[in-house]
């Protein structure tokens, strides 16, 4: 029997999480012996010959990528960093599971993004689920229950520069394409994580003791054989997970296939699970459902039309 282009954007989007889930595992599982800029770099550089072929396989052509919006794309690489590098630092200290789930309120930060920059009307349903998604990251975070962990803010914070690149990735999307957006995005993982190891790289800043922390200052360490292939890995992974998400909001409606990024929680605790023993509690369970249950109402809500320019009749 065919499929139909939905079924396979959704099978499509449904195996890159998968992958992508992958980089998290390795990710964290060498943050106790190698710092995140290391990683990055290796990873970036593996990736990057794997970002051309996109570029030409999606767009058919390279001059994509040396438009005058290089910069801006650029640009929006550089917020993208900021927020995975959150997110990784967060994951070095926190259970998957709930560092994948914090990271999952950005589609409750973008709501709020286009409301605040595009003039959106927001929904009476999408204002509730955005008040019931940050109900489920108090369910997490647990303020008052001997201070909040600076850790389970990182996810949060991660969330919040991914939801602004989207929001900006939406304007540039009407002259840019997708791939060269993601092959600038690498560039800026490559340069930001070569600043950053020269910055942390000799070890000078060594001797944190918070999994996070260290995992940002650590200095440079030589990896083993089998380490070594695991960081260049992340960066075939990447590439990998990039080009099948690319495929399927290419040839599928958003719509359709923005609520399977969920099952990126699925493998969060299944792998959280498997490696390191870790489990929601009750409370993290309903936490995680809440924002689970936030994220798709927001999602799923009809789309708004802008408000009227200030100032219009």
């Amino acid at each position: 029997m065919t499929m139909t282009a939905t079924n396979r954007g959704i099978l499509a989007l449904i195996v890159g999480i998968a992958i992508f889930s992958v980089q998290d595992v390795i990710l964290k599982q060498l943050s106790g012996d190698y710092p995140l800029h290391q990683a990055m770099l290796l990873r970036s550089l593996t990736a990057l010959p794997f970002h051309v072929a996109i570029v030409w396989w999606f767009d058919g052509r390279l001059s994509t990528i040396t438009t005058p919006g290089w910069g801006k794309m650029l640009a929006r690489g550089l917020l993208n960093f900021t927020a995975y590098t959150c997110y990784y630092l967060g994951l070095a200290y926190m259970p998957m599971a709930d560092t994948v789930a914090l990271f999952f309120t950005s589609p409750l930060f973008i709501t709020l993004a286009a409301a605040l920059f595009f003039k959106e009307r927001v929904s009476l349903i999408s204002a509730c689920a955005v008040a019931l998604g940050f109900a489920g990251v108090l369910l997490i975070v647990r303020p008052g229950t001997g201070g909040v962990e600076i850790a389970a803010l990182l996810p949060i914070l991660g969330a919040l520069g991914y939801a602004l690149s989207m929001v900006i990735a939406r304007p540039m999307g009407r002259t840019e394409t997708a791939a060269a957006m993601s092959f600038w995005g690498n560039i800026c993982f490559l340069l930001c994580a070569f600043a950053l190891s020269l910055v942390f790289g000799f070890g000078q800043f060594e001797g944190a003791t918070h999994p996070s922390i260290a995992f940002l200052t650590r200095g440079w360490a030589m990896p083993t054989r089998t380490d070594f292939l695991l960081m260049s890995g992340c960066g075939v992974i990447s590439a990998i997970g990039i080009t099948l998400l690319t495929y399927a909001y290419r040839i599928a409606p958003s719509s359709k296939v923005a609520p399977f990024e969920y099952s990126f929680m699925f493998w969060g605790v299944l792998w959280g699970w498997m490696f390191w023993g870790n489990l929601p509690d009750a409370l993290g369970w309903i936490g995680i459902s809440v924002i689970i249950g936030a994220g798709l109402l927001v999602i799923r809500a009809p789309q708004t039309k802008k408000a009227a320019p200030e100032g219009a009749a």
